[in-house]
């Protein structure tokens, strides 16, 4: 962003293996904080997310096919249920991997947004699919097709053994790291809605009831709706560069203001440079306050810790004289 004052334009970089620098050049104060990404995947998850995403995506395909031989929908909606999680995996890895991709030419920032693009475009190809296995369930409650109860039950039992080892080598970071932990929850959901269509298959087996695969169908959607649409919703919002949820800021701009000789904040703005990563610019205006290295290496280490904006850059103005900042009204971005 361009700043009004490049006198006290102060460009603030989180980096958690950088020593932090404080010089004064020709006047103009320049701070150097530390620029980190959080929620980054630890290499030894590169592995876990390789295994993962091979095995769920191989069982996708024999799932699919089975779904179709057997004329299963509940088989079929399981494997667009686990396709979904497939494309959740990529992403995470592909987050991971883009967030390491160090920025050139034009492109800024890196390609960090991909990562956002790319979960939007999951969001949509989902509800798509969706909403066919829902309009083939309802049809099929008119006509029920019948079902080979026993191959569904063995198929859904090896994605049951499938997501379970998947969620279980994801178990260990799912504490500690975001994607690990989203991986762990999405893998060990799967484990359950394919234990939900073995007991269907069963229900169907032992009472000859056919509408109960498309009740299952049904049951599985509505699970992939409730998750795509909340993906869908925060995919969105990024793409148009809202404040990440979990990130209040009335409540960044308050405690900005609150901060030592800190009389003013305008021009305050938070979004998202990927689907892990958060940026931050703003101007504060420091009448009388002669430390502002100090002050920018401590606010940028602060926002890191209290709101997860691991990339900042704050601006610094000393708000006197007639030239007033022309981006400190509200209604100007």
């Amino acid at each position: 962003m361009p700043h009004d004052h490049p006198g006290h334009a102060h460009d603030h970089h989180d980096d958690h293996d950088h020593d932090h620098d404080h010089e004064h050049d020709h006047a103009h104060d320049h701070g150097h904080g530390h620029h980190g990404h959080h929620h980054h995947v630890p290499k030894d998850f590169g592995r876990a997310f390789a295994i993962g995403t091979a095995l769920n995506l191989g069982f996708v395909v024999v799932e699919a096919g089975a779904g179709l031989f057997t004329h299963s929908l509940a088989l079929l909606a399981d494997a667009g249920h686990n396709l979904s999680d497939v494309l959740g995996l990529v992403l995470a890895w592909g987050a991971a991997t883009l967030a390491k991709r160090a920025p050139s030419g034009r492109h800024t920032y890196g390609l960090r947004k991909g990562t956002i693009l790319a979960s939007l475009t999951n969001a949509a190809l989902l509800l798509a699919a969706t909403g066919a296995i829902a309009w083939e369930a309802v049809r099929r409650f008119a006509a029920p097709t019948p079902v080979e109860s026993g191959p569904v039950m063995i198929v859904a039992a090896v994605g049951i053994v499938i997501n379970t080892a998947t969620a279980l080598m994801f178990m260990r970071g799912s504490k500690d790291d975001l994607n690990a932990r989203g991986a762990f929850l999405h893998m060990a959901a799967d484990a359950a809605v394919s234990a939900g269509v073995v007991v269907a298959a069963l229900l169907m087996m032992l009472t000859g009831w056919l509408w109960i695969d498309s009740l299952t169908s049904l049951l599985i959607v509505a699970v992939i709706v409730l998750g795509t649409w909340g993906l869908l919703r925060d995919s969105l919002d990024m793409a148009l560069d809202a404040a990440p949820r979990g990130i209040d800021p009335a409540a960044v701009r308050a405690w900005l203001a609150g901060r030592p000789g800190v009389s003013e904040v305008h021009d305050l703005h938070i979004w998202a440079m990927s689907t892990t990563e958060t940026a931050m610019t703003a101007h504060v205006v420091r009448p009388a306050a002669d430390d502002h290295d100090q002050f920018l290496h401590d606010i940028c280490s602060e926002l890191a810790s209290k709101f997860k904006i691991g990339h900042a850059t704050v601006q610094i103005e000393h708000g006197v004289g007639a030239q007033a900042c022309r981006l400190a009204p509200a209604d100007v971005v």
